[in-house]
């Protein structure tokens, strides 16, 4: 067998995707392409036809043609089987047979192409090899890359270490009454303003915030044993070249940005006392009904840029109902958040740290009551002669909470191309390389609480498990809100900012 080219085209002979597997000219292609719809004949059951040079083997795909132009002396059923490969490759990459779709994904079909036919002749492979081949999954990048990140984490290691030798060397120093000496170019008179709040600076717990941090100085000489990262060095020259011809490069290591940073706009107007109302949600459900575990832990986090609004109060609306187990810091006064709902230092004299992201309120709430999930799944696998049908459909419970960006995805079995989806709320996507079929609503709320996807592939009704939900919101699900913020002497009232989130950790239905 001799394959001379590949092609998707139009009924019309339009070439979408070709690909040739010897030496031809684009016109000779185009024109044996174009040749092609006058040569096949009206009521023929044919699936091949023949000119005095090429044989035209080919399959309809709804309104377009999967051909293979092959030598006439080729064997005719080996053409037949090939043709049938190459025809389930294209449901792997391109969720529907449209033009579009199929010119979106051309390089995904290249490269699937390329695996099955080599100079002209057909591979001993199978779908699920040239599902493997295309991965392109390397053993010596995920080496590369785990060295790295452990690199990065010895380094911000030793950089958190030496910031505590510092804070204890200024700290005695203030002890002692001698001048303050200057770390990294900050003098005295930068860390001056910090003196005031040193007695809630050393007690208070601050989330971990990203650091810079500068890979470890590798050891010089030379040495003939293998060394795992010491393509480290190539790799930043690289980078370093790309910068300077104005690409812009992205880092995928170290830790991810949080959700909210990505898919919540950041606050437009930021005041010198600024505050986030975080919640993060933990849940996992049954697939036949019933909540295993729910956790919310959620956390007010104040900051404060300004030293004339350092000594202030925050007046704390809770109106929850749902009996979250609420926690102040230890240098917040317990007992006038117990009578009057309002956080403030136990010492009034002393001034919150400046310039600092301070957890001043955390809450809890575990449950096992199905009438506390904010967000019901149900999904309803049935077997049917071909395969399975798939119903899944959603429920907002809590109404007053609106969910953005909400993504369920539905694994698919592998190696069964794309799902036949009917009805559908929203839009979907199906992810060929990681086998799931991915829901996606842009607003969930009161007036959207309900939609329903279904779908019908092959597989067994346990091949649709565990379905996992995405979603970011701008209202909180514990109605835990600060409401007024005033100065400790006077109780005038101070201008703050405030930014919401509640945000998934893990969202399962097993």
């Amino acid at each position: 067998m001799v394959l001379l080219a590949a092609a998707v085209c139009t009924k019309a002979g339009k070439a979408i995707v070709s690909r040739q597997f010897v030496e031809m000219t684009r016109t000779r292609v185009e024109g044996l392409l174009a040749a092609f719809p006058k040569l096949m004949g009206l009521g023929k059951q044919h699936t091949f036809v023949e000119t005095e040079s090429v044989r035209y083997v080919y399959q309809p795909l709804e309104k377009l043609y999967m051909v293979l132009i092959t030598t006439k002396n080729s064997n005719i059923l080996e053409d037949l089987e090939t043709l049938r490969l190459f025809s389930r490759v294209i449901p792997e990459y391109c969720r529907v047979l449209e033009e579009g779709e199929i010119s979106d994904h051309c390089f995904d079909l290249i490269f699937a192409f390329d695996e099955i036919v080599a100079l002209g002749y057909r591979e001993n492979v199978n779908l699920a090899q040239i599902r493997t081949f295309t991965e392109m999954d390397s053993h010596e990048e995920k080496v590369f890359r785990a060295v790295r990140e452990t690199q990065e984490r010895e380094a911000k290691a030793e950089m958190r270490r030496k910031a505590k030798e510092l804070q204890q060397i200024r700290r005695d120093a203030e002890r002692s009454g001698k001048k303050v000496p200057g770390f990294g170019g900050f003098g005295s008179a930068g860390m001056s303003s910090m003196s005031s709040g040193s007695i809630i600076t050393d007690t208070i717990i601050e989330p971990e915030k990203p650091k810079m941090a500068s890979v470890p100085v590798r050891p010089t000489g030379s040495s003939k044993a293998l060394k795992l990262g010491a393509r480290g060095k190539e790799v930043d020259n690289f980078v370093d070249k790309l910068r300077g011809e104005g690409e812009t490069i992205t880092s995928n290591t170290g830790k991810r940005p949080s959700l909210a940073s990505n898919v919540l706009p950041p606050p437009v107007n930021v005041e010198s006392v600024h505050m986030r109302v975080e919640e993060k949600i933990s849940l996992t459900c049954g697939r036949d009904g019933g909540l295993q575990n729910m956790e919310l832990l959620g956390m007010i986090t104040l900051r404060v840029t300004d030293d004339k609004v350092s000594r202030i109060r925050l007046m704390v609306n809770n109106y929850d109902k749902k009996g979250v187990q609420l926690q102040t810091h230890p240098n917040v006064d317990k007992k006038l958040f117990t009578s009057d709902s309002v956080i403030g230092l136990k010492n009034p004299e002393k001034s919150f740290p400046l310039n600092n992201d301070v957890g001043v309120l955390k809450w809890r709430l575990q449950s096992t009551d199905e009438a506390l999930i904010p967000l019901t799944i149900n999904c309803w696998p049935s077997e049917s002669a071909t395969g399975c049908d798939v119903n899944i459909e959603y429920e907002l419970q809590e109404e007053s909470l609106e969910l953005n960006d909400v993504v369920i995805a539905i694994p698919i079995p592998a190696g069964v191309g794309a799902p036949v989806v009917g009805d559908v709320d929203g839009e979907y996507k199906h992810d060929s390389r990681r086998n799931v079929l991915e829901w996606s609503l842009p607003v969930i709320d009161a007036k959207n609480k309900s939609g329903s996807l279904e779908f019908s592939v092959t597989g067994q009704p346990n091949d649709f498990f565990p379905v996992n939900v995405s979603f970011v919101s701008k209202r909180n699900y514990c109605d835990i809100q600060v409401a007024k913020v005033t100065h400790v002497e006077g109780d005038a009232p101070v201008k703050f900012s405030l930014e919401t989130s509640f945000l998934v950790d893990k969202y399962e239905i097993l």
